[in-house]
C-alpha cells in the first residue's frame, strides 16, 4: 500500500494484493463507472477525513474500474454519495503472485479542508475468495466484528502540502 498526496491535491492510492489470483475473485475489468455494492466482491477501500473534523470520505475501488464515493457527517451519519466533476481516475495490472491497483482523486472534491493541516485515513481491502467467502484486512481493525469506518481504525495521519 502506497498513499501520496501529490500536487495539486491529488490523493493517490496504490493497492498491491499479493495473492494466488486462481483462488480470488476478481471483478473483470470493465469500463469503469459509479457503482454501489463494490465491497460486497473484492474491492480496496479508503476512508477519509481531515484531523480534527468528524466527516470523513468513503472512497471504493473495484479491480473492475467500477468506483464509489460517499460523505459522512460523522461516523456512520449523513451519508451522500459524493458528486465530482471529475471520475477517480484507476488503473489495475495483474502479475504473477497478484494485481495492483492505482487510484488517483482530488481531495477538493472529496472534503471540504477548510484550515485543515493534516488527514487521517483508514485503509482497508475486502478479498473474495473462489469459495464466495470474504476476508477484510485493514491497516488497523476496531474491537470487535470488521467496521471499517470505526474511527479506531483511522491509523494513519498525512500532512497537507
Amino acid at each position: 500500500m502506497h498513499v501520496l498526496i501529490e500536487e495539486p491535491g491529488i490523493l493517490r492510492l496504490v493497492y498491491a494484493l499479493d495473492a494466488d489470483l486462481s483462488r480470488v475473485r476478481v471483478p473483470s475489468s470493465r469500463a469503469g463507472s459509479r457503482t454501489d455494492g463494490l465491497w460486497r466482491h473484492t474491492c480496496f477501500e479508503a476512508f477519509v477525513a481531515p484531523a480534527d473534523a468528524p466527516g470523513y470520505c468513503e472512497l471504493n475501488f473495484s479491480p473492475s474500474l467500477d468506483w464509489a464515493i460517499y460523505r459522512f457527517a460523522a461516523y456512520r451519519e449523513g451519508m451522500l454519495s459524493a458528486d465530482l466533476t471529475r471520475a477517480p481516475e484507476i488503473s489495475v495490472r495483474r502479475a504473477d503472485g497478484g494485481l495492483e491497483l492505482d487510484s488517483a482523486v482530488r481531495l477538493h472534491e472529496l472534503l471540504a479542508l477548510g484550515s485543515a493541516r493534516r488527514l487521517r485515513l483508514a485503509l482497508a481491502g475486502v478479498v473474495e475468495e473462489d469459495n464466495g467467502r470474504l476476508s477484510y484486512w485493514a491497516l488497523r481493525h476496531a474491537p470487535g466484528k470488521p467496521d471499517f469506518h470505526h474511527p479506531e481504525g483511522f491509523a494513519l495521519e498525512l500532512a497537507l502540502p
